[in-house]
């Protein structure tokens, strides 16, 4: 089986599984996507979860001091101030390599607003969905692993992908 068709199964099955529980659950399903677009963006396996969920917390935390910002300075224009000084932040925070994935400060950022200023849900929901993101990586690699030779054991969907193309 071609691998983006293994990953879309994997990844399918288990977005229809986040789809149906998250809500009932009180997480926001939206916020849980958006992290999980994160992880694969930031390159997948162990790396992009690392990358991903940190890189949304703290932009769930700078979204916090955005609103803390605004409606604690007493000047005209304190959004754009707290906005300025926060988005500035999330780009300079990628010098630790931890936080080196700039666009997931910004996606949680825009979960943490988008989500009602709900720190916990939207916390949650980015946390589950890179970790949704990361299982249906490793169980397309499971899948494509049945089956093959040892010498081909190490093999992932990305690897496999590139041999097939």
């Amino acid at each position: 089986m071609k691998a983006l068709v293994i990953i879309g199964i994997t990844a399918g099955v288990l977005a229809g599984f986040w789809a149906e529980y998250s809500t009932p659950l009180g997480l926001i399903t939206w916020v849980g996507f958006l992290s999980w677009a994160c992880f694969f963006a930031a390159g997948g396996k162990r790396t992009g979860l690392l990358k991903t969920i940190p890189a949304n917390l703290t932009g769930v935390l700078w979204g916090a001091a955005m609103v803390w910002g605004a409606s604690t300075l007493p000047i005209p224009g304190a959004l754009g101030i707290s906005v300025a000084i926060a988005a500035f932040a999330m780009c300079i925070q990628a010098r630790w390599s931890v936080l080196s994935f700039i666009p997931g400060a910004f996606a949680g950022t825009a979960a943490y607003f988008g989500n009602n200023l709900d720190l916990l849900s939207t916390s949650l929901a980015l946390v589950i969905g890179a970790c949704l993101g990361w299982i249906s990586e490793f169980a397309a690699g499971l899948i494509m692993n049945a089956g093959s030779t040892k010498s081909d054991a190490t093999a992932t969907p990305d690897a496999a992908a590139a041999a097939h193309n």
